[in-house]
């Protein structure tokens, strides 16, 4: 190690190294957990700490965080929070809060609230036992009081992100307390600081009143030109590295100005992050420029300096343990009781107003930050403070599988925010379709699908337009990507469609990491008779149908079908291809209902084995079934091949539309993840092509049911 770090610089490097790659290994385990990054960079301080690294090998700690370098390492490391509050300032965009009304408001302070009345109770207790006699006790209540108060902001965005959250009335609801719960809280901070910095009262209030004037100067003078800035910076281009530079000098003089008037330099930052605008781009391209270095490089040097604080072996006996859950349990019952019992005051069901309570209780960064103020000031002792990381610990990890348990995804499904009103005729019976998005380029063709399915009389429809956003490595981007709504870009091309052929379409899109069972679950939600799913080339699968289609297909309920669109402008002549087999029925179904809805004229192609004719009648019967309304607009075919997927192919050349086929081994297309087939019907169909797969479905509807899409009719045979 001597040889590695030979000067205080090459240590640091090494430091740094060492820091960034174990937060980066334990953060791939954590995901797999289901847990947020912030867990495992605050493990991963812990572990290089004393409590762990100084426990096992006290010479390679000794040697890798030598005394002598603590103070430039936690120097490095206050610059992390500074930044990432700044961060935090540009995320809380005020429009969330406009619209939510009283209940938020009641919500979030009672939050706050009740879980600082219990710190300060439980002060009482701890004062005596864990606090140095030179703290003041009016001191040690504030502060206790605040540090339960806390609601950890961006985690609770990234959770809310990734559970789907964050466009449902739990998470909108949800994000607006924390936003509150923070601001607030961070004033509490600010005068607590201010208030143990100052040598006595009449300082103290000097502190307060130099506090407010600067935020007047800075909401008065400073908001306004950063608007004329953000109007001039439209857009990423327009953020040269001037505007970048005048930024960061103006961001470190508004913390310089916090940390001179008294109270702390990550106030400065929070606030002129919270004033920048957040309309023009400006804010989002800051972030961007930001974000990675603070994320993956400061951040996790500021939690190994806390990890190298967090000394566990301090707590010794079962009367520091005792203390240790007293915390905990202090800190859930304040912030999740207080939270649950005000949502559910407000009227919400037990089950929203459970999620909202574990939701709140999402402790973390935000914590740490606050606890190192404590400790850095000296209002809490090196013990208490690791109780308190503990418990920030327990109640960040904690959190997501509290919250699968009290609000499963069925839950999430039902309850995600619709973009545009829609209330269909209750009167009539409803065909519903969910139409799945993933690249822009198949929404169009689905449209003019969905048009051509619709219209038959006697029936109303209801079209769902679903686009699934992965889960990105920004906090930032999981914000804007959810506050965006409707799906961007992906489904711009369908709504445009829909709306030039009188199709009303309800856009939806979340963050998912689970796309097949988001779909599935949303098309349960919706009562869905058919999934539609756009098809593209897939990226890493050697079938046309794996991935996501394959999941979907293996999972759903419904009828699936998935399109192949090649240039869909209109659905007038309509081919079959039909062995017998459950999809290919399916399949027919489709294509009636495509007769009945828009007129097509319809060609079923039966395929069988060169031979005796004995199986000619099974698909006659079946089409006589199906189209006996309908006679004159239906062809019907025989051809005999040893390959049926080269008959559809000749016979799809012939000037069709639309090739309507059911999924399966015989036509070359099986949904599975590896396969070996060349599925030449998608790689060579001169035409647009529909891959139906049955219903599921136990119940079975009779032949001349108008949700047909869903029907498993039975075998002639």
């Amino acid at each position: 190690m001597q040889a590695i770090a030979h000067n205080p610089l090459s240590l640091l490097i090494v430091q740094l190294v060492v820091i960034i790659g174990l937060s980066r290994l334990i953060g791939r385990g954590a995901r797999w957990l289901g847990q947020p990054q912030v867990i495992a960079e605050v493990l991963a301080g812990i572990l290089l700490g004393p409590s762990m690294l100084g426990w096992l090998a006290p010479g390679v700690m000794g040697a890798l965080f030598p005394a002598d370098s603590m103070p430039v390492l936690r120097m490095l490391s206050q610059v992390g929070p500074i930044l990432f509050m700044f961060l935090i300032g540009l995320e809380l965009d005020p429009r969330v809060l406009r619209g939510q009304g009283r209940i938020s408001l009641f919500i979030s302070h009672t939050s706050i609230l009740v879980p600082f009345a219990l710190g300060a109770l439980a002060a009482l207790v701890l004062h005596p036992r864990l606090s140095e006699p030179s703290v003041p006790f009016f001191s040690f209540v504030l502060f206790m009081g605040a540090a339960m108060s806390v609601t950890a902001f961006a985690v609770l965005a990234r959770i809310l992100s990734e559970h789907g959250l964050l466009r449902s009335k739990v998470g909108m609801l949800a994000l607006t307390c924390a936003a509150v719960d923070d601001v607030t809280a961070w004033c509490l901070l600010a005068f607590v600081v201010s208030l143990v910095r100052a040598s006595d009262l009449l300082h103290a209030g000097y502190t307060t009143l130099f506090a407010l004037l600067y935020v007047g100067f800075m909401l008065g003078l400073v908001r306004p030109f950063l608007e004329r800035l953000g109007a001039r910076v439209a857009n990423k281009e327009g953020l040269t590295q001037n505007v970048v530079a005048l930024t960061l000098m103006m961001l470190l003089a508004s913390a310089w100005a916090t940390e001179r008037i008294g109270i702390h330099a990550i106030f400065g930052a929070f606030l002129f992050g919270l004033i920048i605008p957040k309309e023009g781009g400006l804010a989002e391209a800051l972030a961007e420029k930001l974000e990675d270095v603070v994320v993956v490089l400061l951040l996790p040097v500021f939690f190994a300096s806390s990890g190298l604080r967090t000394q566990v072996g301090l707590l010794e006996g079962a009367s520091d343990w005792a203390m240790c859950w007293l915390i905990l349990l202090v800190a859930c019952v304040g912030k999740f009781g207080g939270t649950t019992l005000a949502a559910r005051l407000t009227g919400m069901r037990w089950r929203e107003a459970g999620a909202l309570g574990v939701l709140m209780n999402t402790r973390g960064l935000i914590e740490l930050i606050v606890l190192n103020i404590g400790l850095d000031l000296g209002v809490i002792s090196s013990k208490l403070f690791t109780m308190l990381v503990i418990m920030a610990l327990v109640t960040a990890f904690m959190t997501s599988p509290l919250l699968r348990w009290m609000y499963p995804p069925e839950e999430v499904a039902r309850d995600r925010v619709p973009l545009v009103p829609f209330s269909p005729p209750a009167a009539q019976a409803t065909f519903t379709v969910l139409m799945c998005v993933s690249h822009g380029q198949t929404g169009a063709g689905m449209a003019t699908l969905g048009r051509a399915l619709t219209g038959a009389p006697g029936e109303s429809f209801q079209f769902h337009a679903l686009h699934l956003v992965p889960p990105a490595e920004r906090a930032s981007d999981h914000l804007r990507r959810e506050q965006e709504g409707g799906g961007g870009d992906a489904l711009a091309p369908l709504v445009e469609r829909a709306s030039g052929l009188g199709l009303q379409v309800r856009p939806l899109s979340f963050v998912s990491a689970e796309p097949a069972l988001d779909i599935c679950r949303t098309a349960e939600a919706k009562q869905a008779d058919l999934i539609l799913l756009g098809w593209h080339k897939p990226l890493f699968s050697r079938t046309m149908l794996g991935g996501t289609v394959h999941e979907v297909m293996q999972a759903a309920d419904p009828g699936v079908a998935v399109l192949v669109d090649r240039g869909l402008e209109n659905v007038h002549r309509v081919l079959v291809p039909f062995i017998g087999s459950p999809d290919d029925r399916a399949a027919l179904v489709l294509a009636r209902r495509l007769m009945r809805s828009s007129g097509a004229e319809v060609t079923v192609l039966e395929v069988r084995a060169p031979g005796p004719e004995q199986a000619l009648g099974r698909s006659r019967a079946v089409v006589h079934e199906l189209f006996s309304e309908e006679s004159g607009r239906v062809h019907f075919k025989v051809v005999a091949h040893d390959s049926p997927e080269e008959a559809a192919l000749e016979e799809a050349r012939r000037g069709y539309d639309l090739v309507v086929v059911g999924v399966g081994g015989e036509w070359g297309l099986e949904d599975s993840f590896f396969g070996l087939h060349r599925e030449r019907l998608i790689g060579d169909a001169p035409t647009s092509l529909l891959v139906v797969r049955h219903s599921l479905r136990t119940t079975t509807q009779p032949a001349g049911d108008m949700h047909g899409a869903a029907t498993v009719l039975p075998s002639t045979s």
